[in-house]
């Protein structure tokens, strides 16, 4: 109970922050929700990670990547070789895509300014307590379940994004209907899946995080991924979120033209 009134208090007083951005001329109303979805995106981070790791590899600094890659994921990467390193990478390009990018425009065109910076509480807040540890699991349930619901739509569309502008169209709905229930993430199994299709790998498998390991479905019927692969990852992962762009801009146009 303690968990679900810490996160109505503070996903309600983010909303709330916005609402004044809701009343303003559309010129001062697009310049703050201009502001909101700058601050709250995600997307330049994860590449300039993804990038990271990537030159790391290639430079075949197996430590360096090793480390680098703890800025992305959680899973111990102390015996990674360089394919699992790459598949963790993409994984994480994938999932992020979704969650740091393409909900938030989706509830940005939802909900205006409120809508962005209500996301964004929801989601730091799940990644701070929303883990499933004994520790936190009790507290952190409310932040949880609620960054689950909120991710939905994102997710579903990020999905989709990829199976549009992938270079394998059929692959990615054929990977993202066959597997993404495996997933333990309601979220992060349909565009971990689309993107596998898309890009013809196999992702999911065998992780291992503070020394329990954790044997996931795999995800795609393609080849075990390769260092290459991060860029291909990124590329993708770029055109979703170019696509998100376009249609929430759509969306949240046509819904600002409505007659109140």
């Amino acid at each position: 109970m303690h968990g679900a009134a810490h996160v109505a208090v503070l996903v309600g007083a983010a909303v709330a922050l916005g609402l004044p951005a809701e009343r303003v001329r559309p010129t001062v109303h697009a310049a703050l929700t201009a502001a909101a979805t700058w601050a709250v995106l995600g997307g330049t981070t994860l590449s300039r990670e993804a990038d990271a790791v990537d030159t790391l590899l290639r430079d075949e600094d197996l430590d360096g990547a090793r480390q680098r890659l703890t800025h992305l994921v959680g899973r111990d990467p102390s015996e990674l070789g360089p394919g699992e390193i790459a598949r963790a990478v993409v994984e994480s390009v994938a999932e992020n895509t979704s969650d740091a990018v393409v909900a938030p425009l989706v509830w940005g065109a939802i909900g205006g300014v409120p809508g962005l910076l209500g996301y964004r509480a929801a989601n730091t807040l799940d990644a701070m307590v929303g883990h499933r540890t004994p520790r936190l699991e009790r507290f952190g349930w409310a932040a949880a379940r609620l960054d689950d619901v909120l991710n939905l739509p994102g997710s579903r569309l990020s999905a989709v994004l990829a199976v549009l502008l992938g270079p394998d169209h059929a692959g990615a709905c054929r990977a993202w209907h066959r597997d993404a229930r495996a997933h333990p993430s309601p979220n992060a199994g349909p565009v971990e899946a689309a993107f596998a299709g898309a890009l013809g790998v196999r992702l999911g498998g065998t992780n291992v995080y503070a020394g329990r390991t954790e044997h996931r479905a795999v995800l795609g019927d393609g080849r075990p991924v390769e260092a290459r692969d991060i860029v291909r990852a990124r590329t993708l992962a770029d055109r979703v979120g170019l696509g998100a762009v376009v249609l929430s801009a759509l969306a949240a146009g046509r819904a600002r033209r409505r007659p109140r």
